[in-house]
């Protein structure tokens, strides 16, 4: 009786260890014992909702910059005076006050 109940738990904890490392010993198809382990998966995309206007909410006017060239006749009118002012006469100001405001 003594040496059977000593072979039972002989035999029990021989299949109660050799589980456990076998159970550690297990290598996926295709892998090695070797690989890294995976990293961790990418977190989900953030997703939001587009405000919705308001009914009685006033619209928002588009905002216009002025040029800071000015007008072409602005320009035309400051180039007549620069020719004037370096003496030019009537002709060379014409020719200077076109290429002058298309600059």
């Amino acid at each position: 009786m003594k040496r059977s109940s000593i072979l039972i738990s002989a035999v029990a904890a021989a299949l109660i260890g050799g589980s456990a490392a076998f159970a550690q010993q297990l290598i996926p198809p295709g892998g090695s014992q070797f690989n890294p382990p995976l990293p961790p998966p990418p977190p989900p995309p953030k997703i939001e909702a587009p405000v919705v206007p308001q009914l009685d909410a006033p619209p928002k006017l588009p905002s216009v910059h002025p040029s800071r060239r000015g007008s072409f006749s602005d320009r035309i009118s400051r180039c007549l005076d620069e020719g004037a002012a370096a003496g030019l006469d009537p002709s060379e100001r014409a020719a200077y006050s076109r290429s002058c405001a298309n600059r």
